[in-house]
């Protein structure tokens, strides 16, 4: 295979959008048609990018025609689109958070297990250039012992099926969680022993958490907290704001990772506040690893396992607030989802 014919798979996503964007400036991908529950918004996203292979109306007919597939639906259609793909043949990228329940975390395991098929899970933090430095200096031991971590991701509320928690599968916690989570997995070299979570409706008032605080324990000893709110006024960037305050024994980092940017705000005028990025670009980084991973055999920045690694913690945060109490994360055979 020297060229990779991509479908895409749900467009509900924002990020669909830096899909495209990254499937075009590859020289070997294509994006062949579109498929959505909703046919008018697939039109749409056929429409602004010119797409000649257009919606199609059935999942297998798309399958049928590309080699892999980027997933950007609903959250709780994510599983269900992935096993398709696996069960026709097909690489996947799947936006997150991956699962929104144990059972579709297990369903997807096992349809991709064993298929040799490439799976990414759409964490782009991970390319990051002071991700990257942050992980030299850790991994080097210049400031010594790592102690603890403050880290945020949040954000402004982006309402439509976000805050509709049938098919989000939750409000703040589950949607800005998983990225820090992953960047701690790959930062950290392991996976959190407890997790404590508190949320509530603050801004908002809804029956929806538009404000969540995480705290992760992990068997080294460090702790983190992170911040994952929908806390930002509404004309705050809706993604972008994911920063770390790293403490070791000998020093302190700060961390911004979306600092590479010309905040405009305006009065009275749409849109109100456009980032005008000047830094790397994290999304078309992630599609290229993908398309290179399927058509050149290079690893995926975050895998199948990580993706899910990552909606365990969100899940079993929610778990944590129904309960009042610590959640064990670790597992005797380190399963993301296996049962203790």
């Amino acid at each position: 295979m020297d060229r990779l014919r991509v479908g895409i798979l749900g467009c509900a996503h924002m990020h669909v959008h830096a899909y495209m964007h990254g499937l075009n400036t590859h020289p070997n991908a294509e994006v062949v048609g579109v498929f959505d529950r909703n046919t008018e918004r697939a039109q749409t996203l056929v429409d602004r990018w010119n797409i000649e292979g257009g919606v199609f109306s059935q999942v297998s007919d798309l399958l049928e025609k590309c080699d892999a597939v980027a997933i950007a639906s609903e959250n709780v259609f994510h599983a269900e689109l992935a096993i398709a793909a696996a069960k026709a043949g097909k690489h996947v990228i799947c936006e997150k958070p991956l699962v929104t329940n144990e059972d579709d975390a297990n369903a997807m395991r096992a349809a991709f297990d064993g298929t040799g098929l490439v799976f990414a899970t759409a964490f782009p933090c991970r390319f990051s250039p002071s991700f990257q430095r942050l992980k030299q200096v850790v991994s080097g031991g210049e400031l010594g012992k790592l102690v603890a971590i403050t880290a945020t991701n949040r954000g402004r509320c982006p309402f439509d099926w976000f805050v509709q928690t049938e098919l989000s599968g939750g409000g703040a916690m589950i949607d800005h969680v998983v990225h820090v989570a992953d960047l701690l997995r790959a930062l950290l070299g392991e996976d959190p022993t407890f997790v404590q979570a508190s949320i509530g409706n603050n801004l908002y008032g809804k029956e929806w958490d538009d404000t969540a605080m995480v705290t992760l324990q992990y068997p080294s000893g460090l702790f983190v907290t992170l911040d994952s709110s929908w806390s930002r006024p509404k004309n705050f960037r809706t993604w972008g704001d994911v920063t770390m305050s790293v403490v070791f024994e000998n020093g302190r980092l700060e961390l911004d990772m979306f600092d590479q940017v010309i905040e405009r705000f305006t009065i009275n005028s749409d849109p109100s506040h456009v980032s005008e990025s000047f830094g790397s670009d994290l999304d078309e980084a992630l599609i290229h690893n993908f398309v290179d991973a399927v058509l050149q055999g290079v690893p995926v920045s975050a895998s199948l396992e990580d993706g899910l690694a990552a909606s365990k913690i969100a899940i079993r945060a929610y778990d944590s607030v129904a309960r009042t109490q610590p959640i064990a994360l670790q597992t005797p055979d380190s399963q993301p989802f296996a049962r203790a």
